[in-house]
């Protein structure tokens, strides 16, 4: 699907709960790599931190992000993407002195609606790595948090 596809309806609303996913260039495993993953890691809390964001739920997988947060009032939700995603693969370039995306330029987003269970969206989203055999229970995987747990 063409990138501009993925950006036919976006609309960034402060203060609106998305739930973002975004994956590695070409899929590659790039986050199966602890350090490269507490990277990501690192990014998602300071972009918490910085108050862009009140970040609900996250799970950094080997290729790809998910990622559940409130929006705050002074960004646009492309902006909050492109700061991870730049800020992320800078960094990870640098500990492994290469070049080159990191990420794939596009990004899935949904808002979530108000009738939608947040705590269950949030489970749904820590359990990935338990659906894809990376770990026997959801605290055995490092790379993941809830504000709910």
């Amino acid at each position: 699907m063409p990138y501009t596809h993925l950006r036919k309806g976006r609309f960034s609303e402060a203060g609106r709960v998305y739930l973002v996913t975004t994956v590695t260039e070409s899929r590659r495993p790039v986050f199966a790599d602890f350090q490269s993953a507490r990277i990501v890691v690192r990014t998602l809390k300071t972009l918490h931190e910085q108050a862009l964001v009140s970040s609900l739920a996250w799970v950094v997988m080997p290729d790809h992000l998910h990622w559940l947060f409130e929006l705050s009032q002074e960004v646009e939700l492309s902006d909050v993407i492109r700061h991870l995603k730049g800020r992320s693969a800078r960094e990870i370039n640098a500990i492994h002195g290469t070049r080159g995306k990191v990420w794939q330029r596009a990004f899935h987003d949904h808002a979530v609606r108000t009738d939608e269970d947040l705590q269950g969206v949030a489970r749904y989203i820590v359990a990935n790595p338990l659906r894809a055999n990376l770990a026997s229970e959801i605290g055995a995987y490092p790379h993941w948090d809830a504000a709910w747990i």
